[in-house]
């Protein structure tokens, strides 16, 4: 099974940033699609930002404008720059990818947002 791990969350202020990573081991991938998704307490969990790979993105109406995906593509890893963050942002952060040959990989235990002043 492949396993990404998230990292880069923490304690912000209203209006501030943060930069999700989503890191796993292994050779360079080309995934069909990367993810970022998120879940708050006694909510379903939701597609936050997605990027193709054809390059194509989306993204939540909730953080247009102010969320934006990205890969690196030497690393297996890729990212989620969060700007103008809000208190309704607080939720555990998750990435989740489609690889060729492998699928989905599995979930991870995500990384805690948490948006306050």
């Amino acid at each position: 099974q492949v396993q990404f791990v998230e990292s880069g969350g923490g304690l912000v202020q209203p209006g501030g940033s943060l930069r999700l990573s989503c890191a796993a081991s292994g050779s360079i991938f080309s995934p069909y699609f990367m993810g970022w998704y998120r879940q708050a307490p006694g909510k379903q969990r939701e597609l936050v930002a997605g990027i193709t790979n054809g390059g194509n993105t989306n993204y939540a109406d909730s953080v247009k404008g102010r969320f934006a995906i990205s890969r690196d593509n030497n690393k297996n890893t890729f990212y989620l720059q969060m700007n103008s963050l809000k208190p309704e942002d607080t939720a555990l952060y998750y990435c989740r990818v489609n690889l060729p040959g492998v699928g989905w990989s599995s979930w991870g235990q995500g990384t805690q947002v948490t948006v306050s002043s």
